[in-house]
């Protein structure tokens, strides 16, 4: 029997994410890129004033000052963290394990469908110096996140009460271009922008973005239709590393998309519910695709299909905890980011989500699991073991690269370019 299955009053249903079908994370997250958090506040009367950054002295004179309430408010997305059953209703039971060994209770919500909208409603209360609810919130790497790193609306992080993450945390999580050295934020979760195929269709393995390109494709091949990953796997695909790139490179990256398009190589511009039907239909041979829909897919009976890191590279994506300024709450906040990074918590994590963990010797955990475990449920869990999906290898890691991150007056002109591949 698993750690997880010992915590009182669980059961395994949180192997129900590893073979039903459901809304993901990254499906809600799809709609973050049509409408820039600039627009929002905006429409909120809110001005995107910079604030002073607080000098290191006070940031340690802050975490001095911290005590535990024995509380804490956790704003998250949808279905992103393991869940059980118990009594008829649905608890978490890392929660759960977290209050029991620190006497820590924590109000959860799934209060975040994307990155923009969300952060639209607690600004108002950020410019206005207040608690904006929340002690710890979940935000993509990207545009939103770098604003509230950039206008100092998080809290720095003493890492000097996060022993676990600075002991678990595997190096391609640690110290990101977005981030330097952890200062705001640790990662919750991860994924992987690549291509998805079926090589029964192909007709031989996809290795490199070109194949997207390939003319045999014509009229089988999907490309997101969005200004984020498409433009930033485009760069990749030119031997650019999105984060360094120039606006001359961006333009050579939004001729050749371009030019697919003319070739009438694209079948579709899709999101990621177009990807995974083009692609469990067969009327997608090939995909821009997330690792973490191609691992469902899989484990929902769609063997055939396969996912790859382009030679040329991937995008790595993460999903990150930080403290608004202004808790009521922060070092309860802060503990439970740490509790999350140790291996049982993250593999009770992954089991459930199918995302990738920050945490590389959760695997071990999701193994001894695996073993421990019968019938369906076994070969469920041995799924997620094995699964580079989950789990990516060294070499994987060493060949995905971070987004572009864009300043408000870089934003207009990136999505002037990239725009029009997919709106023509």
């Amino acid at each position: 029997m698993s750690d997880r299955q010992r915590w009182e009053g669980t059961d395994p249903v949180w192997l129900r994410g590893l073979t039903a079908p459901r809304i993901g994370r990254r499906d809600l997250m799809r709609g973050a890129g049509v409408v820039s958090l600039s627009a929002l506040l905006a429409a909120c009367g809110v001005k995107g004033t910079k604030q002073q950054a607080a000098p290191p002295d006070q940031v340690a004179e802050f975490w001095k000052t911290q005590t535990k309430t024995g509380l804490f408010n956790f704003a998250n997305w949808p279905l992103y963290i393991d869940q059980a059953t118990s009594g008829g209703k649905i608890t978490h039971p890392s929660l759960d394990e977290f209050t029991k060994q620190t006497g820590i209770k924590v109000t959860y919500k799934e209060a975040i469908e994307e990155n923009d909208p969300f952060l639209g409603k607690i600004m108002p209360s950020l410019q206005a110096g207040q608690y904006t609810g929340w002690d710890l919130i979940v935000i993509t790497n990207g545009q939103p996140l770098n604003k509230l790193m950039r206008q100092n609306y998080l809290v720095p992080l003493d890492h000097s009460k996060l022993p676990n993450f600075a002991k678990y945390a595997g190096p391609g999580f640690k110290n990101p271009d977005y981030d330097p050295g952890n200062k705001f934020t640790l990662p919750w979760q991860g994924g992987i922008t690549g291509i998805g195929y079926n090589p029964k269709l192909t007709g031989r393995e996809i290795t490199s973005y070109n194949d997207l390109f390939d003319p045999k494709f014509k009229g089988k091949v999907g490309m997101f239709g969005d200004t984020i990953d498409m433009p930033n796997l485009a760069l990749l695909g030119i031997g650019v590393k999105p984060e360094k790139s120039t606006e001359a490179d961006w333009r050579r990256a939004a001729q050749r998309l371009t030019e697919q398009r003319q070739a009438g190589i694209v079948r579709q511009y899709v999101d990621n519910d177009g990807e995974k039907k083009g692609l469990t239909s067969g009327d997608l041979w090939l995909s821009m695709a997330w690792s973490g829909d191609v691992f469902q897919l899989q484990a929902q009976g769609s063997e055939d299909l396969r996912f790859v890191i382009p030679k040329e590279g991937g995008l790595l994506w993460t999903d990150n905890m930080c403290i608004p300024v202004h808790p009521k709450h922060a070092l309860d906040a802060l503990t439970y980011m740490d509790y999350v990074f140790q291996p049982k918590v993250a593999a009770a994590m992954a089991e459930y989500i199918n995302y990738i963990t920050p945490v590389p010797d959760a695997q071990a955990v999701v193994k001894s699991d695996a073993a421990a475990a019968s019938g369906e449920d076994k070969a469920a869990l041995e799924q997620v073991a094995d699964s580079p999906l989950v789990f990516p290898t060294a070499p994987d890691l060493s060949n995905v690269f971070h987004y572009r991150v864009l300043t408000p007056e870089e934003e207009k002109v990136w999505n002037s370019i990239f725009e029009p591949v997919y709106q023509t």
